[in-house]
């Protein structure tokens, strides 16, 4: 079992920034590839980023490349998702996922938290 608590939303304006994170306890953290998604109201969750146990492979939605950036601190057992340029698209609940393998993938987590407010005002 891996428990994820989110920490880091709230308010900001339209090309403001904002740096989440999600700390892990239970079993080993560095055994899991990590992820963030997001569900906006009236919208399916959609994957944000993912990055690899070790932080080799990073993988990135196309609507927040080159603004989002995913990070993990093993030592810490806490992974990042650092947001600039915000949109007021970007207005969602933000998740923090794990799975259950070293693999990153955009999809099949085992774990997640409870999710962060992120409201992006226009």
């Amino acid at each position: 079992q891996v428990q994820l608590v989110e920490s880091g939303g709230g308010l900001v304006q339209a090309g403001g920034s904002l740096r989440l994170s999600c700390a892990a306890s239970g079993r080993t953290f560095s055994s899991n590839a990590l992820g963030w998604f997001r569900q906006a109201p009236g919208k399916e969750r959609e994957f944000v980023a993912a990055i690899s146990r070790s932080g080799g492979t990073i993988m990135g939605a196309d609507a927040v490349k080159g603004r989002f950036t995913i990070s993990r601190d093993n030592a810490k057992n806490t992974v990042y998702l650092q947001m600039n340029s915000l949109k007021p698209e970007d207005t969602a609940v933000y998740y923090c996922a794990a799975r259950s393998t070293v693999i990153v993938s955009r999809t099949s987590y085992a774990y997640w938290g409870q999710g962060t407010q992120v409201t992006v005002s226009s």
